[in-house]
């Protein structure tokens, strides 16, 4: 009997023993799957951000690309006539931000078939109210003097020599400053006063024509296109 006893309690603390076992390996595998389940969600959710990225990344980098074709795509349907460039100084002055408002002002201007293009009457008057400033320029005697918009006539002289190389481009008013300028060739200039002289010239070309005009710091640069 007692032997008995002894057989029958070993085999309740065996079946105990197995079903502590079995719980607590439960335990363990539930904790395993769950831990498993938070690292697979957790890599989901990385993947997901890290598709948007990709997906914003790839955008802004289309877009780039839209904008930097949009600059420097040339008009198929243009047809470029002429083109010339002048320098200018390198510095930042008074001088350089004039050419550069007469530059936008005169920048995608269109001269029809027949018309005659006026230098003045397309930028008008170089006021301090549009942003000119003074600058160096000539009066009547050759005196270098302080005047609203001075530099504006290196931007009419770039044009001019524009025009010179489109034969149906026909001059119709043209002075030359009374000294010599730096920026273009003897006689290739063309002086320009408000009110007074004038650059002037007819398209005869049997199509519209389009003038665009730009400036930096280094250069003014013009060129004409057939449309």
């Amino acid at each position: 009997m007692k032997y008995k006893s002894i057989y029958i309690l070993s085999l309740l603390y065996i079946l105990l023993f197995f079903l502590t076992g079995c719980s607590n390996n439960s335990n363990v595998s539930n904790e395993t799957n769950t831990v498993s389940t938070n690292r697979t969600n957790t890599e989901i959710s990385l993947n997901n951000t890290w598709n948007e990225l990709s997906n914003i990344s790839n955008a802004t980098e289309n877009t780039v690309n839209e904008i930097h074709l949009g600059i420097h795509d040339t008009n198929e349907t243009e047809e470029e006539l002429g083109t010339f460039s002048t320098k200018l100084g390198g510095k930042d002055t008074p001088r350089s931000r004039n050419i550069g408002i007469t530059t936008s002002t005169l920048n995608e201007t269109i001269v029809k078939d027949g018309e005659t293009f006026s230098f003045c009457a397309t930028i008008g008057n170089p006021t301090a109210d549009k942003g000119y400033e003074e600058a160096d320029s000539f009066d009547a005697d050759g005196n270098t003097v302080q005047t609203l918009g001075g530099g504006n006539c290196q931007v009419s002289s770039t044009l001019y020599n524009v025009v010179l190389q489109i034969k149906d481009l026909e001059v119709k008013e043209r002075h030359a400053h009374i000294k010599p300028v730096h920026y273009v060739e003897k006689d290739k200039d063309a002086t320009v006063a408000y009110g007074s002289v004038d650059f002037k010239f007819k398209n005869n070309t049997g199509s519209t024509i389009k003038i665009y005009a730009n400036s930096d710091l280094n250069s003014v640069n013009v060129r004409i296109v057939k449309l």
